[in-house]
């Protein structure tokens, strides 16, 4: 197992994990729990962490968190191709047809 990613913000965490395993790269979240100690323990002891299952994978989920956080910060807002809908630029699909972005 090799750690991949770390933060404070849990949802961040768990959207990295579903990022990966979409592109079929197992992983495992440790410390999930220990975020509600922060305060109690110094909160680098406790935050979240995505570890890979199989170090061959680490490029590749870097590459992944690397896009992650370009995604999150300069993608334009976007319209669904499929449904019309009106999206924020950092999703990569529509959230409520499923299409994936053009």
């Amino acid at each position: 197992m090799r750690l991949l990613y770390s933060s404070l913000k849990l949802l961040e965490v768990h959207h990295l994990k579903n990022l990966l395993e979409a592109e079929g790269i197992p992983c495992r979240i440790r410390n999930e729990l220990l975020s509600r100690l922060a305060g109690e323990i110094p909160f680098t002891e406790c935050a979240p962490e995505l570890w890979l299952l199989d170090e061959r994978d680490f490029e590749q989920a870097r590459r992944i968190v690397i896009d992650f956080g370009r995604t999150a910060v300069t993608a334009p807002p976007w319209k669904c191709a499929n449904c019309g809908e009106a999206l924020e630029g950092q999703f990569s699909a529509c959230w409520r047809c499923g299409a994936p972005r053009p």
